[in-house]
């Protein structure tokens, strides 16, 4: 079995994502577990958005690393996130906004056989992408 990824995205999220590179120079992702704003997953230019020390990198989409919260990655860590784009305005912080469009989180189960692959793998926490 190949190794299961974290994060993955739609086509129409990545159609999207190399728009907003072109405008915006590259990007990343943070998915928190607040309220409001905070529980869509946010796009931000690089390093325009601060890192901590407890957020997990998932991996990347369309090239962008994507991050979420310690706590969220608690919850959230036997799921793989599925990142989509859905018509609607997104969190007032994020690139998208303008777009007329947002990116939402869906996601799935690990299977049982993906799940042995995944609980023993080391997380990388905080930043790795400098500004």
């Amino acid at each position: 079995m190949s190794q299961p990824v974290r994060v993955t995205a739609t086509p129409d999220t990545l159609a999207l994502l190399e728009v907003l590179k072109a405008k915006h120079g590259p990007l990343m992702f943070h998915q928190s577990g607040g309220c409001c704003d905070g529980s869509a997953p946010m796009c931000y230019p690089q390093g325009e958005f601060i890192i901590g020390d407890r957020d997990v990198l998932l991996g990347t989409i369309g090239g962008c690393p994507f991050y979420i919260g310690g706590d969220q990655f608690e919850y959230w860590q036997h799921t793989q996130l599925i990142i989509d784009v859905v018509p609607g305005r997104g969190g007032m912080f994020s690139v998208e906004g303008s777009e007329g469009r947002r990116f939402l989180t869906r996601s799935r189960l690990y299977t049982d056989e993906e799940w042995q692959v995944l609980e023993h793998q080391p997380l990388v926490r905080g930043a790795l992408v400098s500004a």
